[in-house]
């Protein structure tokens, strides 16, 4: 197999709306707005890798054509959050004539909630006095952290978490394009280590896919530095059991084979927890310890220390049951 010279969520990002994977509803709204040539502001609100970008540019090629470069501007808000990018290369472009075919121009915004709240209102501002020749699509992961007053002025369209079909063939297209093998149970694992994100799926499957064009389920939870599901299960079983010293070699291979870190590892957990097989209460309890472990390793606990408390606790809270 070739050394892979191109990034796979560029290759393999849709061209055109009818390539998109999923959320039919908007596009076949974005398709509407196309036909009429004429549209509003928007916010995309929802989880990562589910095809905001895409669809802001994919409609953008489809309205554009060759004009793309001159009509269509995309910002990541996250890597300038202050008001200056607002006032510097949104106003900038904002304020060029629009183009002879009588087209308003796009300003792309990705990750708009990371705009501070006096960067939202200067953007308000903006969007306001150039509203004759430029439209504003904003994509956040939670339309809530946008300011009321742009909120107001956007038409919000929320994209829905992907299904499991649609990521299967999402997968397919990668697959058949690359001649990759992929067995069923590495199809599952992609899909359990992505959560819905298809940028993770495609990254994922680039980085197996470098050294064998033999995809499996082992390669795809070496490459996520993720954990097969069973294993998370075992390690909260054994405490849950009262067996600290099983649950602490289980602990070991989550950190020194996949490498995984200890916020990593209790979000499995928590994704874990509700499958397993014991007293609803104790799942309750077992949900609780891993909220306040979390909180302890975000305000910068140690990892190990942490982790290993609370297998501590897991196991006598079986005991004392």
């Amino acid at each position: 197999m070739e050394l892979l010279d191109q990034q796979w969520t560029e290759k393999y990002r849709p061209g055109r709306l009818d390539e998109v994977i999923g959320q039919k509803a908007i596009v076949n709204r974005l398709k509407a707005f196309i036909k009429e040539g004429n549209f509003p502001s928007m916010i995309f609100s929802g989880p990562a890798g589910v095809g905001k970008t895409t669809s802001a540019m994919a409609m953008a090629k489809e309205l554009y054509g060759e004009s793309l470069n001159q009509a269509f501007l995309e910002l990541n808000a996250s890597d300038s959050r202050g008001i200056d990018v607002v006032r510097g290369r949104v106003k900038e472009f904002a304020k060029t004539l629009p183009l002879s075919s009588g087209l308003v121009k796009i300003i792309f915004l990705d990750e708009a909630d990371a705009l501070t709240s006096e960067a939202q209102h200067a953007l308000r501002r903006t969007m306001e006095k150039y509203t004759a020749t430029t439209r504003f699509i904003l994509s956040a992961n939670y339309a809530s952290k946008i300011i009321e007053p742009i909120q107001s002025r956007c038409v919000v369209l929320r994209f829905k978490p992907l299904k499991e079909d649609e990521m299967k063939e999402y997968i397919k297209r990668i697959a058949d394009g690359e001649g990759l093998n992929i067995d069923d149970k590495a199809v599952e694992a992609l899909i359990y280590v992505s959560e819905g994100d298809l940028r993770k799926i495609t990254n994922t499957l680039q980085g197996a896919a470098v050294s064998n064009s033999e995809i499996t389920e082992t390669s795809i939870y070496e490459i996520a530095s993720k954990a097969r599901p069973k294993e998370v299960a075992a390690m909260l079983k054994y405490a849950l059991g009262g067996d600290f010293l099983k649950a602490r070699n289980e602990l070991n291979t989550l950190f020194l084979s996949y490498g995984m870190s200890g916020e990593d590892i209790l979000v499995q957990c928590h994704r874990e927890a509700l499958n397993l097989e014991v007293d609803d209460r104790l799942k309750l309890r077992l949900i609780s310890a891993i909220g306040d472990y979390n909180f302890r390793i975000v305000e910068g606990a140690n990892e190990r220390i942490q982790l290993e408390a609370m297998i501590a606790k897991l196991a006598l809270i079986e005991k004392t049951k």
